[in-house]
């Protein structure tokens, strides 16, 4: 599966690595494509992974949807 989600609160390149490390930390992650000019992350994902785990994951990393 492959979802698209903006995302706020990203500045700079450290807020998109801390955000690819705490999505990437879950299981069923294959690819993460973060856009940080569009403020928005694409992900592509296969079970156990679901999108509530995702977006749960980049509200844990501190940004907002």
């Amino acid at each position: 599966m492959e979802i698209t989600l903006s995302v706020n609160g990203m500045k700079c390149q450290g807020c998109v690595d801390k955000l690819e490390k705490f999505v990437g930390e879950l299981e069923g992650i294959e690819r993460i494509q973060v856009d940080l000019p569009a403020k928005s992350v694409k992900v592509e994902f296969n079970a156990p992974a679901t999108k509530e785990q995702i977006c749960e994951a980049i509200l844990d990393a501190g940004f907002e949807l």
